[in-house]
């Protein structure tokens, strides 16, 4: 019989790997579509952030992406290269770079504003089904930055101490 605390072991029960398969799902899902306007998944992203907002400096986009900047960079030089924005450094702060959208970058919303429709369609979820899994995803997101990182524990973690 088993206990509880071996059902948690069950891989069906693991969050981390629902949030993994579901991921790699819906990204999977916008692929084809983001492939006819040019773009992949994190180009997509970027460029979500920059047409809230252009110029936006390296790091205020890194902010609202969660990824580091290093990440970042070659996904920018990328779309730069694909002539959909600009990077230079900031004025009187050479250590900030501000990234622009070209007229091309701006011109590509129209085309994105079907991606959303598309990808509910493609899952077959309404808009307020979507509202309500963001919703969730954001609450999670916001609790594992309000976790702190455990110690490490176990045999290896002792052994390399």
């Amino acid at each position: 019989m088993s206990t509880p605390a071996d059902d948690d072991l069950l891989l069906e029960r693991q969050l981390c790997f629902a949030l993994t398969v579901a991921s790699r799902s819906v990204v999977g899902i916008y692929k084809p579509v983001l492939e006819r306007m040019g773009l992949t998944h994190p180009q997509y992203l970027v460029m979500l952030a920059l047409w809230e907002r252009s110029p936006r400096t390296l790091k205020d986009i890194s902010d609202a992406l969660l990824h580091e900047p290093a990440t970042l960079s070659p996904i920018l030089r990328r779309l730069e290269e694909a002539g959909l924005l600009t990077r230079e450094r900031v004025p009187g702060n050479e250590r900030a770079l501000a990234v622009t959208l070209t007229d091309a970058g701006a011109a590509l919303r129209e085309q994105a504003t079907q991606v959303p429709g598309t990808i509910m369609e493609r899952l077959g979820l309404s808009r307020e089904e979507v509202a309500e899994l963001h919703a969730a995803m954001t609450g999670l997101i916001a609790a594992t930055q309000r976790s702190a990182p455990l110690a490490p524990a176990g045999p290896a973690a002792a052994a390399r101490r």
